[in-house]
């Protein structure tokens, strides 16, 4: 098990992550085939309730070992992201840790090298597809419930953050931070959304979510139990989000039922998984990413794999929308119709002289 102490490595040279194009040119027709449907295309899930019921601490304890890798890069003389509140969120009394004090040590079944790459790298993903997509103001981020990105990024204005998390954690983050004095961008809002809500996308719905917008999700850290629960999340994001939106995250190698290291199957399984949820998806590996940002890539196999993903097919809000302006195009079509052969039939009979049986329209 890595502790703490180990993650304080010496300096590595940070450099920008290189442009590249992640998806071929690919149609995004037929991607609705197979895809059910309900009355309002919701589905009711439960991922955590039973894991957050049976032991919360469980949760809590998975969210601070993330928080404090997060707080032992900030001490690098030369990190690659900061974050300025992970301090807080591991002190169990004041609310505050001293900068030059150690914290707590947790051991962790998390990578520390790995785990830095990753977050560096949804950073970086984040923010750039956030400035490059026009009028994206629905962030959505399925988390632990200690994720900081809601006060430590820089948000396009105004933006509406929604954290999708264990109820118990973030209702203990919240506390720290607060207490800190933690405060989102401003024109910005932050609102939480509990993992343990029985309808998820209606809970998300009802708290202002816009299925004819475009938006941002973010999954790192989300406590999924089983392959089951990350299909029920696809389905439900695939319900939820627009066409052209994207999801960015990292993922656990065994619920693509791939070996740890195998890159190929990897990105195979992915692609797959991804396409029957209507994404168009590409898998990255951590030391590619590494070289990218001029660092040494990181040793040992991980068992997670980072990944982009981008929306092909309509949104639930989208499909009810095209589906009543389909109604009213196929009634003005059945007017125009009507007007046409309503003409013929003029036409006809001032021909013939005759000006008996016109038709009203």
């Amino acid at each position: 098990m890595a502790r703490l102490e180990n993650l304080i490595r010496p300096p590595m040279r940070c450099g920008a992550v290189a442009k590249r194009s992640i998806f071929p040119s690919l149609p995004a027709a037929g991607f609705a085939r197979g895809r059910k449907w309900g009355k309002a295309g919701r589905m009711t899930l439960a991922i955590a309730a039973r894991l957050g019921r049976e032991d919360p601490d469980l949760l809590l304890r998975a969210a601070l070992r993330a928080a404090s890798l997060r707080f032992q890069e900030t001490l690098r003389p030369d990190p690659l992201f900061v974050d300025p509140y992970a301090c807080c969120l591991l002190s169990p009394i004041s609310g505050h840790w001293d900068m030059e004090e150690q914290p707590p040590v947790l051991t962790t079944t998390l990578s520390p090298c790995h785990y830095r790459l990753a977050t560096k790298f949804l950073d970086d993903k984040l923010l750039s597809l956030a400035s490059s997509m026009d009028k994206v103001r629905q962030i959505v981020l399925l988390t632990d419930g200690m994720d900081t990105r809601p006060y430590r990024l820089s948000w396009p204005q105004p933006s509406i953050i929604y954290d999708v998390s264990p109820e118990s954690v973030f209702k203990v983050a919240s506390q720290r931070l607060k207490g800190a004095g933690a405060k989102i961008s401003r024109n910005c809002m932050l609102v939480h959304v509990p993992l343990e809500s029985s309808d998820l996308q209606a809970i998300l719905c009802e708290k202002g979510f816009k299925g004819d917008k475009p938006s941002l999700w973010v999954l790192q850290g989300l406590p999924l139990l089983t392959s089951t629960g990350l299909n029920d999340i696809l389905f439900a994001i695939s319900n939820l989000a627009m066409k052209g939106s994207f999801l960015i995250g990292e993922l656990p190698l065994c619920f693509l039922g791939t070996e740890i290291g195998d890159m190929p199957a990897a990105q195979k399984y992915m692609e797959k998984l991804f396409i029957s949820h209507g994404f168009r998806a590409d898998a990255f590996d951590y030391g590619e990413i590494a070289k990218n940002m001029l660092l040494e890539p990181p040793s040992g196999a991980y068992k997670n794999v980072l990944f982009i993903a981008e929306q092909l097919r309509l949104s639930d809000s989208q499909r009810e929308c095209w589906q009543v302006c389909g109604m009213i195009q196929q009634l003005d079509n059945k007017d125009a119709q009507k007007m046409e052969s309503w003409w013929m039939h003029f036409e006809r009979m001032e021909e013939e002289g005759d000006e008996e049986g016109f038709e009203e329209l």
